[in-house]
């Protein structure tokens, strides 16, 4: 049965830094890709970033602000955001999908994160 996990989400203030982290079982960690999505309150699930081997993507929203890497030994894929702003906002979802493929198949809990202004 696969697993994912999210942790590290909390209250920080605008300009503030958080490290989510995701903790993946029942799955090769290696033959995914893992990425990070997030849902604001009222608004769709929307995509903050992937990585697939050594290729990173981000929205457009954290780009030079977030950081995504992953711990193949570990089976962890984390999320580092700095100068977080109130519209980043949201549950954290993070979520797998065979490489190669198009379709994210298995999703964390979330995380909620919550920046004040």
């Amino acid at each position: 049965q696969v697993q994912l996990v999210e942790s590290g989400g909390g209250l920080v203030q605008a300009g503030g830094s958080l490290r989510l982290s995701c903790a993946a079982s029942g799955l090769t960690f290696s033959m995914y890709d893992l990425g990070w999505f997030r849902q604001a309150p009222g608004k769709e699930r929307k995509f903050v970033a992937v990585r697939n081997g050594g290729n990173t993507d981000y929205a457009d929203s954290v780009k030079g602000r977030f950081t995504i890497s992953r711990d193949n030994a570990k089976n962890t894929v984390y999320l580092q955001m700095n100068s977080l702003k109130p519209e980043d906002t949201a549950v954290y979802y993070c979520a797998a999908r065979f490489t190669g493929t198009a379709t994210y198949r298995y999703w964390g809990q979330g995380t909620q994160v919550t920046v004040s202004s």
